[in-house]
């Protein structure tokens, strides 16, 4: 069962089967270094740009992360030699002689997509020997797949409102989920805290004995703009006077947050031994995308009328993506939306601008909520618009609709993103 087509039906809270698949294949996770990172939102940009870094510094680095877009493969990525771009996917014949390899114990204990997937990137990376896997959570933390790796250094980026029919009805029961990845004494950093999630970590990290590090008590992004699509973000750290400033080419805004982030990341991993010098550090930020292949975060594809695709799904996303909006220029704008059934959907409607023109859409995929069932409670929101059976039939019709200085956005579901062809 695969969590991303048919939701909470396919998520095993229980690392049973993931131990029993690693225990058949060796324990693979136990024979590279790893860090961790969970979180809200956020956790697929800071794992890519900390894989970034790290293939910068010339380590060989692997990538797990999930769900994918295009291809099942971009979740299992190891760099390439410096020069080349994208990130190398894992082979199509090692996915397929991974699965003939384990059929029968996945036909004894019936693992879920998830599961199996998880040890098949261990494996991987493994018999690769990396010196590093950038480890991303599915969903949560405590009882997620993944959480059976003793990292180099755990990440908790944020916490929100996602999935709590999961994990729980309340900030402080996710944050309780998320601060599972916190192991005995390895550190852990934390890229934003609120009154409610704050007492969980410090309280999980004293116990465990891990060294607790909050990005935003150690950096502010004091400033930001644009140059030719890439963001230009001004620093400052405490005991420092000079402020530093990151180019990104991931332009999204809500990447300041990210950078903090990051930056207190590389920082606890200098302690750690690990070769980060400020250049080598500026350098991987810089070509993020490049490196890594990372697509749908404010990922610009047509300019003219600017058309931007963007993997914001969720209360906190969405509401990131808005202040986005505000600050870039647009004649109209035209939002090409679709969500999935387990979303907070009248809170994300609640928080869409409602002088934009919508096409309500669906990903072809059964979690996805029907595009009239949409649209019709967009409408008790205050949003108007048409309905279209698939994401690239709304975006033609968006684009035949603009005018050359209006703004496009697809958003409200990766599958969504996932599913816009790439020429429109």
């Amino acid at each position: 069962p695969m969590f991303s087509r048919i939701g909470a039906a396919a998520y095993k809270a229980d690392l049973t089967n993931t131990i029993r698949l690693c225990h058949e294949l060796g324990n693979p996770h136990q024979q590279f270094k790893s860090i961790h990172i969970a979180g809200t939102n956020g956790k697929g940009s800071v794992s890519h740009m900390l894989a970034a870094i790290l293939q910068t510094a010339g380590y060989k680095t692997g990538l797990y992360t999930s769900p994918h877009l295009k291809d099942f493969r971009e979740r299992i990525k190891i760099n390439l030699p410096a020069g080349q771009a994208g990130g190398e996917m894992i082979s199509e014949n090692f996915v397929i002689s991974f699965t003939e390899k384990i059929k029968p114990l996945i036909e004894e204990i019936e693992p879920s997509f998830f599961e199996i997937t998880v040890a098949m990137a261990f494996e991987y990376f493994a018999q690769q020997k990396v010196d590093v896997a950038i480890i991303e959570t599915g969903l949560g933390g405590r009882l997620d797949s993944t959480n059976i790796i003793t990292p180099e250094l755990s990440i908790i980026t944020n916490i929100g409102w996602d999935h709590m029919n999961l994990l729980g009805d309340s900030l402080e029961k996710i944050a309780f989920e998320k601060a599972g990845i916190i192991k005995e004494g390895i550190p852990v950093v934390v890229g934003e805290i609120m009154p409610e999630t704050e007492t969980i970590f410090k309280n999980t990290a004293k116990e465990k004995k891990a060294p607790l590090f909050i990005a935003t008590e150690k950096r502010q992004a004091i400033d930001w703009h644009w140059e030719k699509k890439e963001l230009i973000i001004e620093v400052a750290e405490e005991h420092h006077t000079d402020h530093k400033k990151y180019q990104l080419d991931l332009p999204g805004v809500y990447q300041t947050k990210n950078l903090l982030t990051v930056l207190e990341a590389c920082s606890q991993l200098q302690q750690l031994g690990w070769k980060l010098d400020d250049k080598i550090i500026h350098q991987g930020l810089k070509l993020t995308k490049k490196l890594t292949g990372l697509h749908g975060r404010w990922e610009i594809i047509h300019t003219s009328p600017v058309v931007v695709l963007d993997v914001a799904h969720n209360v906190d996303g969405i509401r990131q993506l808005v202040l986005q909006i505000e600050v870039t220029k647009h004649r109209e704008l035209h939002i090409v939306f679709g969500l999935v059934k387990d979303k907070e959907i009248e809170k994300v409607l609640a928080l869409l601008p409602k002088n934009a023109i919508y096409y309500f859409t669906r990903a072809q995929i059964p979690r996805a909520l029907p595009e009239n069932e949409l649209m019709q409670k967009a409408k008790e929101a205050g949003l108007t618009g048409k309905s279209f059976p698939e994401v690239n039939g709304a975006l033609q019709a968006a684009i035949q609709h603009t005018h050359a200085d209006d703004l496009i956005i697809v958003c409200g579901s990766v599958f969504l993103v996932g599913e816009v062809n790439a020429l429109i």
